[in-house]
């Protein structure tokens, strides 16, 4: 999202990001930890400490100093800073984001990722159900012993990474960008591992979708339980025998539980679903498969199969056209990742934090003011009849990093 349509300063100062972040979620959270104030007339009780984490990741560029003095005006407006007290040192800041600990902005990121997309949301939806995407990326950190031991490094010998490396696994919304849901661990946690507990978290009016690398039949097995609608890719040389041929030119196949017992017990499940017979699910889903061909991606005049399943098995509930629309959609994760990482983070930055917990705690904020800055978006694309895409992010990130310096950005709301 680099170019398109443009936000007017107007726009973000509506109190947007305020509404996203608010105070109320952000007290719930310290309350829930068990982090309050120990000092009535403290200048960094945890809430301020909760704004200035995220501020320090939405000016990625300036130093602590720089960004608390950058946004201690605002703090000022809304009742959260003395004007008499002075800007806190970074030790002062590092102190204080030591005692807020790394489960508040967990909670707080917690407190407000919700869907986001309204039913006039452009590229939201596939027939009333709500388009998500998982997928990982992975973060570089400080190079210190304690984020070492944390979180690890990728590769080995000569071949290690430079930094250590946390791996994130989220869940998107793929109409707005907006992250959902995460789950944040080391480098060797592998990403089926992180998907895994974000599984449960998915709604029965939801499409997932999701690369082939996610794919194992407990993965499909836990993510279908939840009731959400799958549209994944199939990983290379998985089997699928064709079931039913259907009129739209997709087909119906089980996908049988590795566990079960013997060759034998397999042509079982599979003449019965060949008779038309219900499978068990503790055996067996009955998926349907949507194949099409990619011309020349890589432009060396190839193609490229691309296999699809979902749980989806009725072409009047959705055509083999929609489903391979559907699954296009997942590359939005794509463009969430990049946000995150190229536009907001910075091409090639590591986190500040050199302290595992500091590590946890800045990642959540970093996911928490991207969530804020997708829903923006998806208001202001809203307003203007917009698909979301023709939002330009640089130019929203661009117009917040001004504003937060003069109409609070992130304020605190609903104070006493």
């Amino acid at each position: 999202m680099s170019s398109g349509a443009v936000v007017s300063p107007d726009q973000v100062s509506l109190g947007v990001l305020v509404s996203s972040v608010g105070r109320d979620v952000i007290d719930a959270a310290v309350a829930g930890c068990g982090v309050g104030a120990k000092r009535s007339d403290g200048k960094l009780p945890p809430h301020v400490v909760a704004y200035l984490t995220m501020a320090l990741c939405l000016f990625a560029d300036d130093d602590y100093e720089e960004v608390a003095t950058k946004v201690t005006g605002s703090l000022s407006r809304f009742g959260c800073w003395d004007a008499s007290w002075t800007v806190p040192t970074s030790s002062g800041i590092t102190q204080a984001r030591k005692r807020l600990g790394p489960a508040v902005m967990e909670q707080v990121f917690e407190g407000v990722a919700q869907a986001v997309a309204t039913p006039g949301t452009r590229g939201a939806w596939l027939r009333g159900r709500r388009l998500v995407a998982i997928d990982g990326f992975e973060v570089d950190v400080p190079d210190t012993p304690a984020n070492a031991g944390e979180f690890g490094y990728a590769g080995s010998g000569k071949h290690r990474s430079a930094f250590p490396k946390a791996r994130v696994v989220a869940l998107a919304e793929c109409g707005t960008h907006a992250f959902l849901a995460a789950e944040v661990g080391a480098y060797e946690t592998g990403e089926q591992t992180l998907a895994r507990r974000l599984y449960p978290r998915l709604r029965d009016d939801e499409l997932l979708t999701a690369d082939r690398n996610f794919y194992s039949w407990d993965a499909w097995d836990t993510a279908s339980r939840t009731g959400a609608a799958l549209l994944w890719r199939a990983p290379t040389r998985l089997a699928l025998p064709v079931v039913a041929v259907l009129p739209d030119g997709s087909y119906l196949t089980v996908l049988i539980n590795p566990k079960a017992r013997g060759a034998g017990r397999r042509r079982q499940i599979l003449a019965a679903a060949e008779a038309g017979h219900p499978v068990h699910p503790d055996e067996a889903h009955l998926v349907r498969v949507v194949e099409y061909d990619v011309p020349d991606r890589d432009g060396n005049g190839t193609g490229e199969l691309i296999v699809l399943l979902s749980s989806v098995t009725d072409p009047a509930d959705a055509t083999a056209a929609d489903l391979a629309g559907a699954y296009h959609e997942r590359w939005e994760h794509e463009t969430a990742n990049d946000q995150l990482k190229t536009h907001l983070r910075g091409p090639g930055r590591i986190l500040r934090s050199r302290l595992p917990e500091l590590v946890h705690q800045e990642i959540w904020a970093w996911l928490t003011v991207h969530y804020a800055l997708s829903v923006l978006i998806a208001r202001a694309a809203e307003a203007a009849d917009l698909d979301p895409d023709a939002i330009s992010y640089s130019h929203v990130l661009r117009t917040t990093r001004r504003t937060a310096t003069g109409t609070a950005g992130f304020s605190p709301s609903g104070l006493d």
